[in-house]
């Protein structure tokens, strides 16, 4: 007898805000990588995170995901799920997508073969590979690839693709899981100026339909997303608000932009 997958867990999004994280704290051998941190993430808003390094932005994204279980604080997805209790795949399967900053592709398929797999209604991997997609999921996988602009290579094999388009197609692939928070670690990282101009109108274009919260070094590339940014140090929310404030808080630059 086939087991069935189990069903995605619902997340309650109704006050308003997607992600709380309260009071967050992490420690690896005595050093606090966040350190009472405290954010709040809308519905639909696309949020950029920035700080020197070692300021816990991926412990924060650890947290989020459920890679790290926090000491001490808060971290609900909604007003309902409390991703402190949930696993990684729970959480994933709950509508949080993550992207790390080297794109994961299955270079030996093509571009459309990707998206079909990754948008698979089985989430079992053998029902990944031998599930036909009907015409739901043809249409998704077209829709998919006319927003991340890869409609032309749908044919090409993944490991042919030049290194910003990899990173669009990881986060097409994410897209057919339907999240409803999507975690972006340094996407434009290694791309051209033509690649970061790109990603930064589909980063833009993804926000409104899902809360969007990119951790990016690239300050160009945050001024040309706008929103609002957050800046993190020692493990807690330094200042936050629009960039152009940001960029001119005596603290953030002492700690981070006037390096």
């Amino acid at each position: 007898m086939t087991a069935t997958p189990a069903a995605p867990l619902q997340v309650n999004t109704g006050h308003g805000v997607v992600l709380y994280l309260e009071d967050v704290t992490v420690s690896f051998d005595g050093f606090k990588a966040l350190n009472g941190l405290t954010l709040y993430v809308n519905v639909g808003e696309l949020r950029c995170v920035i700080g020197p390094n070692g300021a816990g932005k991926t412990t924060m994204m650890d947290v989020v995901t459920g890679r790290t279980r926090p000491d001490r604080g808060r971290a609900f997805f909604g007003q309902s799920l409390d991703l402190t209790r949930l696993s990684e795949v729970e959480i994933a399967r709950a509508g949080i997508g993550r992207k790390f900053q080297k794109p994961t592709v299955f270079e030996a398929h093509t571009v459309l073969e990707n998206l079909e797999l990754a948008g698979a209604r089985d989430r079992r991997a053998r029902g990944r590979l031998f599930a036909l997609p009907g015409p739901e999921d043809r249409r998704r996988v077209e829709e998919t690839l006319a927003l991340v602009r890869l409609t032309g290579e749908a044919h090409r094999p993944a490991g042919l693709l030049s290194h910003g388009q990899k990173q669009w197609l990881e986060i097409g692939m994410l897209l057919m899981q339907d999240p409803k928070l999507l975690l972006l670690d340094e996407p434009v990282a290694g791309l051209t100026d033509e690649e970061t101009a790109r990603s930064a109108d589909l980063i833009r274009g993804l926000a409104g339909n899902r809360s969007v919260v990119v951790v990016e070094h690239d300050m160009e590339f945050v001024e040309r997303l706008g929103g609002t940014v957050t800046v993190l140090h020692e493990g807690a929310v330094l200042a936050e608000g629009p960039l152009a404030r940001i960029q001119k808080d005596p603290k953030v630059i002492e700690v981070y932009l006037g390096r």
